[in-house]
């Protein structure tokens, strides 16, 4: 029986990786670095960011200097807060849900908090969003979902995990828990057979509310 339900923030309940790393993709052309919008989408999704740097610095052949991750940061807010929406049906989704719920993302606190804050479902986590950053635990490693769980109060083979990227997914199947995948457009090949695999998050719905 599911007793809790975490959600992932980026790419699952807010429409942020294409923005984010259309960011990226234009902050690395200004150090000379070409990369595509969709190999970067490929590249980073749910990578933990000193990862995605480590990658950048190798491409470029050379270190970053000190300021870019704060810049990058800055630039990225600044975007969201004038573009970022909810994936449709995040909103009717959380707003359904009879049990708990809670957030646990690899973002850093503050930009979990804004992106929630902006699409109008901070109300519903309030005082349940965990974050690696506080843990110093980053997918596919499953100490952030073990967090979530011992703090929200339940054992983690009584949570389902709803995910995007496939280190979330990783980490939610080395939780123990049940997982969902959200794939709004090409299914990811290296889905293991027992998650389950959606297209538009309105299909949780009496998944989820029922459980």
């Amino acid at each position: 029986m599911i007793k809790l339900i975490i959600f992932d923030c980026d790419g699952t309940l807010v429409d942020s990786e294409v923005l984010s790393n259309a960011v990226l993709v234009e902050v690395v052309a200004e150090y000379g670095l070409s990369l595509p919008i969709q190999e970067a989408l490929t590249i980073f999704r749910g990578r933990k960011m000193d990862e995605c740097v480590a990658v950048l610095e190798a491409r470029l052949g050379r270190r970053l200097p000190t300021d870019f991750l704060p810049g990058l940061r800055v630039r990225i807010a600044e975007v969201f807060r004038d573009r970022l929406r909810p994936i449709d049906g995040a909103v009717e989704l959380v707003r359904a849900m009879r049990g708990p719920i809670c957030v646990a993302s690899s973002s850093l606190p503050e930009r979990i908090r804004l992106s929630l804050s902006l699409t109008g479902l901070l109300p519903y986590f309030e005082g349940r969003m965990f974050s690696s950053y506080e843990i110093g635990s980053w997918k596919p490693d499953p100490g952030l979902f073990l967090h979530a769980a011992h703090a929200m109060g339940i054992e983690s083979q009584d949570c389902a995990v709803v995910e995007d990227s496939l280190p979330g997914i990783r980490a939610g199947l080395a939780a123990g828990m049940k997982v969902f995948a959200f794939q709004p457009h090409e299914v990811d090949a290296e889905i293991p057979a027992e998650v389950i695999v959606v297209k538009r998050l309105s299909e949780l719905r009496s998944m989820l509310v029922s459980a």
